[in-house]
């Protein structure tokens, strides 16, 4: 059975407004008289008792933002006196909701209003879910009063049994907002009041028990740290104690960042930012990641010779000798370094050492095949200017961290390989190699390339920032000697930003003498044998560069004089050798076997490869420097209708194309050359080029392949001794190419004594060493015409190869 309200018993009361307060019944409350509408309510309720007899009666109605609540409660006015602060008042208790009718007048100030009284009904016995009602509020309460300490009002909370005078209890409870309250005055009916009441407690205890689980958290967190704090205190005064017991000094520098960034020599704009760490030091907490990070960052900076620089040797005699003194050849690089020392020593002497904030370094980039000096010359080169040494490995390097440093937030961030050497070298003018500078790659880390583009510029340099250290750093006095073995494997913009000096390979003369002076000595050592005990004659040297070895550098050669010395070492060991030992040329065979690169001018006449129509001599490039190159043509018999131009041994674009040049150049000038050309239309045409594992381009085999067409139609030989290079254009001319020094270096290898070059090229012969254009015969030629004659031989009978 529900429970009932209805509103009866008509009233007539004076209002008595609450500006954000609510009063239910049960409740009682001391309302201050000096509020004007407070003072004319009860005034006027006091007037209406004189003449009615009994207690005043006011209607206390709630006001919110001006708005008066549709419902009120029917106050007594208990006594009328002073509160506790002196202030006039009365002490007034709630009876029973009134609902408020038309307004009306009435003695006093007050405003009078009809009302009537709501009066509520329960059934008894109270149902099942009402009684539960009633004991989980009672619950509730009684658990809300226990952690406030109120054990008095406990009994009393339990001794209420009424529905609505337990909901209305709620009045006092002072986590409730004004709005709430309104609802609970609102709700006439008892059974659904009290199940509001309940849901606004239950709610406040949930809210109130997640507020003490991370007030608990939170004090934990500070007793733990208050704890590390006193035991970290009570750890260094352990520690303290401990190194005056040792006799040390307390406050070790190392420990105080402040003091060591104060006492080094540092930067005016590297010690400001280097104090501002230490204060976010200072004020960070010891387990906090971002002490470490600091700690890290200012180790680096403290350890980096910001002001350290070592004096350059102007002794441009001494540190010319010194690099003679170490390797033989290699003028090019050897003049730059010295043209360097001279300008440095003048500009010191006129006080030019900085000139616009910037240093005199130098950006050098050695390109050149293989085994021919340029990471030694590079330590060389420190040795003669008095620097420090550091050699930077860019081999396979991908990442572009690698170069400008990570962001020290990272996990294990370290600076780029660039503030490593400096680093490492101690000094800010150190003599920095970049190695394998062509080997750099790219992938989705970024391009290592790009980022060596400031370190590598003159211009920017002196103001490198490293994403690491975020400070500026002066590279502009450091030397960088790049080096390569291919060209074009370097960025167009980071070639630009470096001083090219090729060093194109060694000519015979030269790896001897390298041998004798150098390599020699070297292997003696290693192979545990004393100078004297074993030395090879300079013809022997010969014959190993000449044909053992057959390469731009000299590291093979090494390896063939090492594998020699160990063979008589062995040899000794067992008693089969006598020392000392001088080896000679014939001794070479049966210690390390026969040559391995005969050249084509030693070989019987009828094993030579041009001992047939048809074959030509070339010249190329590659990455291990220069190298011969054959050329082989071949034509179709013409019953297998196989016409056209077939081309094999992986060759390149340019290369195909400068072949279709050759053959249309023939069948086009075939009859003023006196070359059986009609016969091309119904036959095949096959150039292959040897080595067809080794992909091949280039435009400069184009005399070559017409050359070795000319041969085939003509029957006539081309001429063992004889080797060419140079593009073909469709009139005949020959124009220039590129890798002259190289090319030619390969013939003087390979044995060839006559070498056709473009007419355009010939300037190029200034870079060739004397003693090898002293054994060469070199025809700068304009004309395919010119290339024919040189390179074919005499016609001695009719060849009916292309008839």
């Amino acid at each position: 059975m529900a429970s009932e309200s209805k509103a009866t018993v008509p009233l007539t009361l004076p209002v008595l407004p609450l500006d954000d307060e609510v009063v239910l019944p049960g409740m009682v409350v001391p309302l201050d008289l000096s509020d004007n509408d407070v003072r004319a309510a009860v005034e006027a309720a006091q007037a209406a008792a004189r003449g009615a007899g009994g207690k005043p009666r006011v209607l206390l109605v709630p006001r919110v933002d001006g708005t008066y609540a549709g419902t009120g409660v029917l106050g007594i006015v208990e006594q009328v006196g002073r509160l506790a602060d002196g202030d006039p008042g009365a002490l007034i208790r709630g009876i029973g909701r009134v609902r408020i009718g038309a307004g009306t007048t009435g003695p006093g100030a007050a405003l009078w209003v009809e009302g009537s009284v709501v009066e509520e009904t329960v059934p008894e016995p109270l149902p099942g879910s009402v009684a539960e009602l009633v004991k989980e509020y009672k619950a509730l309460a009684t658990s809300w009063l226990k952690k406030r300490g109120a054990w008095q009002v406990v009994d009393r909370v339990q001794q209420i049994d009424g529905v609505g005078a337990l909901a209305d209890n709620s009045g006092y409870s002072p986590f409730l907002t004004v709005e709430q309250k309104v609802a609970l005055l609102e709700t006439a009916d008892p059974v659904a009041r009290l199940r509001l009441a309940t849901g606004q407690l239950r709610e406040h205890l949930a809210e109130q028990d997640v507020a003490e689980t991370i007030a608990k958290d939170v004090q934990e967190g500070v007793d733990k740290q208050q704890r590390e704090f006193l035991l970290r205190r009570q750890l260094e005064a352990v520690r303290k104690e401990l190194r005056e017991l040792n006799g040390e000094k307390d406050g070790e520098e190392s420990d105080d960042y402040r003091a060591r960034v104060e006492a080094a020599d540092l930067p005016e704009a590297v010690r400001e930012a280097a104090l501002k760490e230490v204060d976010k030091l200072e004020r960070s907490s010891d387990q906090s990641p971002e002490g470490s990070w600091i700690r890290t960052w200012l180790d680096t900076v403290l350890e980096l010779p910001w002001n350290e620089r070592t004096e350059d040797r102007y002794d441009i005699q001494g540190a010319k000798a010194v690099l003679d003194a170490e390797h033989a050849g290699l003028e090019d690089v050897k003049e730059r370094i010295t043209e360097y020392l001279a300008v440095r020593k003048r500009r010191s002497e006129r006080g030019l050492g900085v000139v616009g904030g910037r240093r005199g370094g130098a950006v050098l980039a050695l390109v050149g095949p293989p085994g021919v000096g340029k990471t030694s010359i590079a330590e060389s080169v420190a040795h003669a200017m008095g620097r420090k040494f550091v050699r930077v490995a860019l081999g396979g390097v991908r990442d572009e961290a690698e170069i400008r440093g990570h962001r020290r937030t990272y996990v294990g961030a370290l600076p780029g390989r660039i503030v490593r050497a400096v680093k490492e070298a101690g000094s800010m003018n150190p003599v920095v190699l970049l190695d394998e500078i062509d080997k750099v790659g790219s992938d989705f880390r970024g391009d290592p390339a790009a980022a060596l583009l400031e370190v590598l510029d003159p211009a920017q340099n002196h103001t490198f920032r490293d994403h690491y250290l975020e400070v500026e750093l002066d590279l502009s006095d450091v030397v960088f000697l790049a080096t390569a073995n291919v060209l074009e494997a370097i960025p167009e913009a980071l070639l630009d930003r470096m001083e090219l000096v090729r060093l194109d390979g060694y000519t015979e003369d030269e790896k001897v003498v390298i041998a004798r002076d150098h390599l020699l000595p070297r292997q003696l050592e290693r192979a545990g044998l004393e100078p004297g005990e074993v030395a090879l004659e300079e013809a022997s040297l010969r014959k190993l560069a000449g044909e053992y070895t057959r390469e731009a550098g000299v590291r093979t050669l090494e390896r063939a004089i090492a594998r020699l010395l160990r063979k008589v070492a062995a040899q000794h060991e067992l008693g089969d050798r006598e020392l000392p030992f001088t080896i000679t040329p014939e001794d070479l065979r049966a210690l390390i076997g026969r040559p391995h690169h005969v050249p084509e001018s030693a070989q019987d006449p009828a094993e030579r490869r041009t001992a047939v129509p048809g074959v030509a001599t070339g010249l190329a490039v590659t990455g291990a420097g220069g190298d011969v190159l054959f050329v082989e043509a071949s034509l179709a018999d013409p019953e297998t209708g196989a016409a056209g131009l077939t081309l094999t041994g992986q060759l390149g674009d340019v290369m195909k194309e400068s072949a279709q040049i050759a053959l249309s150049f023939l069948r086009s000038h075939g009859a003023e050359l006196e070359l059986p050309v009609t016969g091309l239309k119904d036959r095949g045409v096959h150039i292959h080029f040897p080595a067809g594992a080794v992909p091949k381009d280039g435009p400069s085999a184009g005399i070559t392949m017409t050359t070795a067409l000319a041969s085939l139609l003509s029957g006539r030989l081309v001429r063992t001794d004889v080797a060419m290079t140079g593009e073909v254009s469709l009139t005949g001319r020959v124009l220039p190419i590129g890798g002259v020094k190289q090319k030619l270096l390969a013939a003087h290898r390979a044995g060839i004594t006559t070498v056709v070059i473009p007419k355009r090229n010939e300037a190029d012969l200034d870079d060739v060493p004397a003693e090898v254009l002293e054994k060469l015969e070199v025809h700068p030629v304009t004309d395919v015409r010119q290339v024919l004659e040189i390179a074919l031989a005499p016609a001695e009978v009719a060849v009916p190869v292309a008839a």
